[in-house]
């Protein structure tokens, strides 16, 4: 079930809120169950033959959290981590080593037919970040297990994000207030997430996924510049529509979520933009993978490594494909560059200049991210610079046919709105925006059942 369908809009969502606030503020536990159950409902639809292994991540995290008292606290950690790690392993990654190996050596061994959870990546990062936060007393271990399920498995954020950290919530977990103030800035970021979503990604889809059916041969530059100009603006607006939306749904609950996008493609430098995409998932390999690993209170060699090493890490969570390693190790030597050579050249430029170096090798890495093999990655990077092929017919077509929404991509990936909701007369624009935004969401739907949602599969 996606936040972008009708069966959620018209059925699940006015179901759990009309449960939820039925009953009295006061019974927060009752609250908190009806939300658990609603959510154990909302991924059992999805994945009905894995709701067991998100059980069973819950109650072996809760164990985990509370054994963190313990004298043996130290090795119990390094097991649960390991543990967390195998499952996300077995179920994400057995299958591309096995293919891998059989590829690389002829081994011949047979790939297994398993199937990977919906949302393990971001639900596994979440229990190991309520562990080693117990483990270093930064909270205090979860005796109520229902409550470390909610936390877990809390529909609005369960299967794509953002990645909520255990000691941003614990204390709404047990207290948290509600107020119409809330639950209409709520309503407002999720049908802003939705049109993100429905009016603009699925529109940008529609550009990646036609030029990138072409073989790379068959590209003229403009055609594969086009394809990865759509791709770049379809998962910004993918992936930060969800997240609003995840927002919007917390507030509606009264939950507080971080935020996780920032206006990424504003950024004047590799190093800037990574501080303000997917912020939740950075921010957790900072706190959890490289300040354990030295950080840049090293030597500059050890730093190196430490900055490769997370970002190889990072490239892998999103996928089993060497094409996501590739990513990650392209943005971490970009970051190494910026950080050890580049980073005064680069602000002694002019800002336009800035912003187009940004744009351009962030473009380039979502070539390797979409791209299907490394063979592929890299036809298509060639053609973007040394194509011969004559202008494709196609390119014309789409700019006529897309242009406005290429437009409006552009602009609102600039912070537009948070200046116009500085002004008066957005309490006047607001409502009538909204309505119009969500009857169009309502009509593109109804027309349409092209709804991909990218960070799924991750």
């Amino acid at each position: 079930m996606v936040f972008s369908s009708l069966i959620f809009l018209f059925f699940f969502l006015p179901a759990v809120l009309f449960c939820y606030y039925i009953v009295p503020q006061k019974f927060i536990r009752v609250r908190n169950a009806v939300l658990l159950l609603f959510s154990l409902f909302f991924y059992f639809y999805g994945e009905p033959r894995l709701i067991g292994m998100l059980i069973f991540s819950i109650l072996m995290n809760y164990l985990f959290g509370l054994s963190m008292r313990s004298t043996y606290r130290k090795p119990l950690l390094i097991l649960c981590v390991i543990a967390n790690l195998s499952l996300l392993g077995v179920f994400k990654y057995l299958n591309f080593f096995i293919s891998s190996a059989d590829s690389l050596f002829g081994l011949g061994i047979p790939v297994p037919d398993i199937v990977m959870p919906i949302g393990i990546s971001f639900y596994t990062f979440q229990a190991l970040s309520y562990v080693i936060d117990v483990y270093r007393r930064e909270v205090p271990p979860q005796h109520d297990l229902f409550s470390l399920a909610l936390y877990v498995s809390m529909f609005p954020q369960l299967i794509a994000g953002p990645i909520v950290r255990y000691h941003d919530v614990n204390v709404q977990l047990a207290v948290r207030k509600h107020s119409f103030a809330q639950f209409s800035e709520g309503i407002s970021r999720f049908l802003f997430g939705l049109s993100k979503k429905v009016l603009l990604s699925n529109v940008f889809a529609q550009i990646a996924d036609g030029v990138f059916k072409y073989a790379p041969n068959e590209l003229s530059a403009a055609g594969a510049w086009m394809g990865a100009i759509g791709y770049t603006l379809q998962i910004y607006f993918d992936f930060s529509g969800y997240s609003d939306m995840a927002i919007g749904l917390g507030k509606m609950f009264g939950f507080e979520f971080l935020e996780n996008f920032n206006y990424p493609y504003i950024s004047k430098s590799v190093t800037e933009f990574w501080r303000r995409w997917h912020i939740s998932l950075s921010t957790w390999f900072r706190d959890y993978v490289y300040i354990p690993l030295g950080g840049n209170r090293c030597s500059p060699a050890r730093h190196i490594f430490n900055l490769l090493a997370v970002w190889t890490l990072t490239g892998f969570w999103h996928g089993a494909n060497w094409t996501f390693m590739a990513w990650g190790l392209y943005f971490g030597v970009l970051l190494i560059l910026e950080k050890k050579f580049l980073a005064g050249w680069i602000t002694r430029l002019p800002s336009v200049l800035q912003h187009l170096y940004a744009l351009f090798f962030i473009v380039i890495g979502w070539v390797f991210f979409r791209s299907d093999s490394m063979g592929l990655a890299v036809q298509y990077l060639g053609s973007m610079f040394t194509s011969t092929v004559p202008l494709n017919r196609f390119v014309i077509e789409y700019l006529l046919r897309f242009w406005p929404y290429l437009l409006f991509g552009v602009v609102l990936s600039a912070p537009v709105f948070p200046r116009l909701k500085s002004t008066r007369i957005w309490r006047v624009l607001e409502f009538p925006m909204l309505a119009v935004l969500f009857t169009l969401c309502l009509m593109r739907l109804l027309a349409s059942s092209y709804n991909p949602f990218i960070y799924f599969r991750f």
